[in-house]
């Protein structure tokens, strides 16, 4: 059994034709099903439907021989147990600093509100910047607004809710968009099967993304 570890939303909706061109297809709408393990067209696969966070783990793991998990996760977790085959290059996004529009640089110790706590440790020590992290799970844009933090850290699409919130995009971190990771023993185990699989979808990344 091969197992595909993937998170719903922008992953699971622009995965799926890449999976559908290598013959594997959900017998049930994931975004309609209650299940989380759902079967596929491929008697011998099938896909857990984890959070975003979590794809890694279960991948590292074992318990997924696959994932798909956004490059900004991968950064968080730090993935040294995981191959990262293939760039699937969807839901494309940047991981980026962003403040107060207008807000003079403060002085002393910067604060950073973030979810992407390791992401800021290495990235402000990179500066040899002295900084305090605050860790948050949603809604960072308030952290400035408020006086909880002078800077966030994170992922921007469009810029449009910064902008609603009277914050400014400032500096990039990296670009983001989503990986195919596979497990390392898996890879062993099962190599062939697995590189043919990898194969498939990169030509059909090449066909739906091209660069």
């Amino acid at each position: 059994m091969l197992t595909i570890a993937l998170s719903k939303g922008r992953i699971l909706d622009d995965t799926l034709p890449l999976l559908a061109a290598a013959g594997i297809v959900p017998t049930e709408n994931p975004d309609k099903s209650r299940k989380l393990i759902i079967p596929t067209t491929q008697e011998d696969v099938r896909l857990l439907i984890v959070r975003a966070t979590d794809v890694p783990t279960y991948v590292e793991h074992g318990a997924a021989d696959l994932g798909v998990a956004g490059k900004d996760v991968l950064l968080e977790y730090g993935g040294q147990g995981l191959y990262e085959p293939l760039d699937l290059r969807i839901a494309r996004c940047k991981l980026m600093t962003a403040g107060a529009v207008g807000a003079p640089e403060p002085k002393g110790r910067l604060r950073v509100a973030t979810k992407f706590v390791n992401v800021a440790k290495r990235y402000y020590a990179e500066q040899g910047r002295q900084v305090d992290i605050i860790k948050l799970y949603g809604s960072m844009e308030l952290a400035p607004l408020v006086g909880l933090a002078d800077k966030i850290i994170d992922v921007v699409d469009t810029g449009n809710t910064l902008r609603a919130n009277g914050l400014e995009a400032q500096e990039l971190i990296a670009h983001i968009s989503s990986r195919l990771i596979v497990n390392k023993a898996s890879m062993k185990m099962q190599h062939a099967r697995l590189q043919a699989l990898i194969d498939t979808l990169r030509e059909a990344v090449e066909t739906h993304h091209p660069h």
